[in-house]
């Protein structure tokens, strides 16, 4: 697990969630505890988990109550990351071999469905009537925004409004519930709830954006994966869709990303036309409103030293580089 230095507050409780995950996805099935274990090995910054301890933190902060939401919504996440791996055909994640990789598409989509199904035994243990709720309706939502991704592969066509569409299903719903939860459970204000899923909805959004800003500009050995893989599978993101607009080869342009077997030559062509149409920055420059959108929500919280860590933490989010 890639330790953040702003998640100070939480570092020890994020530790013990994950000692807890691994313990939890033990089972007496040795392809799949082997899968599933090495899924967990492969770390990541745990995210979810840590947006959800911190939203805990402003009102009657318990890991007990919140340890079952935290290993719920980054079980989820993992499942929702295996089953991406085969629809993409990735071989590696952050580094390391994908499930798919090392054990073959069947194994792959097991894990994930597996992940997910102990995930529902956590939201089962959970003690508030709304959590199940919105855990479902956005376990519906990521689905539509995963089927709407598959199906507009290769689309030139594509404007601002259906990747808007995508993002918030792909990314942004999780980590807005994420927050929400966090904070709901542990009995914040309803406006206060509402302010917390407004900031991880902004900040979700900017993620994303920036994850697709890494995928044409990140050094392959600090994003953890090769670059160009959005272009390889046909996923129009925004600074594809903006480059359409802005670059001074358009026709170039759309030919290269609507064709379905770029050679790397054609890959390393396209990444340069994006990179001089100026979409990179116009990207960026949504990226900031985001920002400014998430910690404005934040204005509605207590003033305690962890609304100032989620503002840190948003800054973080505009200029990671992995």
């Amino acid at each position: 697990m890639k330790q953040l230095w702003l998640f100070n507050q939480i570092n020890s409780d994020l530790q013990r969630v994950e000692k807890e995950l691994t313990k939890f996805v033990e089972t007496d099935y040795p392809i799949l505890q082997d899968s599933a274990v090495h899924l967990l090995a492969a770390g990541g910054k745990r995210l979810r988990p840590a947006f959800t301890l911190l939203a805990g933190k402003f009102y009657g902060y318990s890991l007990e109550k919140l340890m079952p939401v935290a290993m719920a919504l980054e079980l989820i996440h993992m499942s929702s990351l295996v089953h991406d791996d085969v629809v993409d055909a990735s071989l590696t994640r952050r580094g390391r071999p994908t499930v798919k990789s090392k054990w073959g598409n069947i194994v792959s989509v097991e894990t994930g469905d597996y992940l997910f199904a102990k995930s529902l035994v956590l939201i089962a243990k959970i003690n508030h009537p709304e959590v199940a709720r919105i855990l479902a309706e956005i376990s519906v939502e990521m689905c539509q925004g995963e089927i709407q991704q598959i199906k507009s592969s290769f689309d030139v066509e594509q404007n601002r409004k259906q990747y808007y569409y995508r993002i918030k299903r792909k990314t942004a719903l999780l980590i807005s519930a994420c927050c929400r939860i966090g904070a709901l459970v542990s009995g914040a204000p309803q406006r206060q709830v509402w302010a917390m899923g407004a900031y991880g909805h902004s900040l979700g959004m900017a993620f994303q954006i920036v994850d697709d800003v890494l995928d044409i500009t990140a050094k392959p050995s600090e994003f953890g994966k090769p670059i160009g893989g959005d272009l390889r599978q046909g996923i129009m993101t925004l600074p594809m869709i903006l480059s359409l607009q802005l670059s001074q080869e358009p026709s170039r342009l759309q030919v290269l990303l609507g064709k379905m077997d770029k050679t790397d030559g054609e890959v390393a062509e396209t990444i340069e036309l994006i990179k001089n149409s100026g979409a990179i920055d116009e990207s960026m420059q949504l990226v900031d409103l985001y920002v400014q959108k998430a910690k404005k929500h934040l204005q509605d919280l207590p003033p305690v030293p962890t609304r100032k860590a989620l503002e840190e933490l948003a800054e973080f989010i505009r200029v990671r580089k992995f």
